[in-house]
């Protein structure tokens, strides 16, 4: 008889051990990059959507090493795509996908920031229950399974407790197309007088992270892709975060990830919906 949590926590370390190569490999690219290497990038939706080599060798290394430790099993990822994850038909059994991100935070590799990671995550029937977000640069770790909680580095997480909206740090993204970047754009001018500031590190996967550490109290991003937040919003939902995934609450926009603290997490919403989220 399989223990309960079991299957979780066999691919939780299937993650973190996949991720901390591919941290690996990211993180020497990126010092030869800034001793004077070139790097090779492209661009993708816009000019400003980039995607770089060191992107491309970090999939391969993640699926290449999937392969070998789960062989079988399908991988989503944001370079070499894939097929996400469906809910499983009554009697059929419940195959396992790899939804992985190369590089979270391209645009911070190429500009020297460190904010960046590594994101891999294992689905079920479309939900994540397990995971491993990876900072190359300072090499921390966070980790969830279902069930498990969240940890950084062997420390649990847990979000914070603001009183009040108004003492809420808040984090948030932009979308690369500038029509839709300015309509966010109006959305947080109309938020600022009413949460205690706003964060945007330019990580999805960080962001929903820094919710779980209690870095930030609360984050709001439209137009993030599963790759983006199927390890990270695991990490905040095991942390006690109340979480909104794209396509679960249309007031807040069709494609909007949501994660805040539970004490301010219906005001922030409310905030959020009447600053103009539904339109973004």
């Amino acid at each position: 008889m399989v223990a309960v949590g079991a299957v979780e926590s066999a691919l939780k370390d299937v993650a973190v051990e996949v991720a901390r190569e591919a941290a690996d490999l990211v993180r020497k690219a990126r010092n030869a990059m800034v001793a004077g290497e070139r790097v090779r990038v492209e661009t993708k939706t816009s000019e400003t959507d980039v995607v770089t080599a060191v992107d491309r060798a970090s999939e391969e290394l993640i699926r290449r090493r999937l392969a070998e430790l789960r062989p079988g099993e399908a991988v989503l990822g944001e370079e070499g795509g894939g097929v996400a994850p469906a809910a499983s038909v009554e009697g059929d059994a419940d195959p396992v996908t790899w939804v992985v991100d190369p590089i979270d935070g391209t645009v911070n590799f190429l500009y020297g920031s460190p904010v960046f990671a590594v994101s891999v995550a294992a689905q079920i029937s479309g939900a994540s229950v397990a995971g491993a977000v990876v900072e190359p640069i300072s090499g921390r770790c966070w980790t969830a399974s279902r069930g498990d909680g969240a940890w950084l580095d062997g420390r649990r997480l847990r979000v914070s407790a603001p009183e009040r909206l108004d003492l809420a740090l808040v984090g948030t993204g932009f979308a690369y197309l500038a029509e839709r970047r300015s309509r966010q754009a109006r959305m947080i001018a109309g938020l600022l007088d009413r949460v205690r500031d706003v964060r945007r590190p330019g990580s999805g996967a960080l962001d929903l992270c820094s919710v779980a550490a209690g870095w930030t109290d609360g984050y709001l991003e439209h137009g993030l892709h599963r790759w983006d937040w199927a390890a990270g919003a695991l990490i905040a939902a095991e942390a006690g975060a109340v979480v909104s995934l794209p396509g679960r609450d249309p007031e807040l926009g069709p494609d909007a990830t949501f994660a805040a603290a539970p004490t301010i997490a219906g005001p922030l919403r409310e905030a959020f919906i009447s600053c103009g989220a539904g339109e973004i």
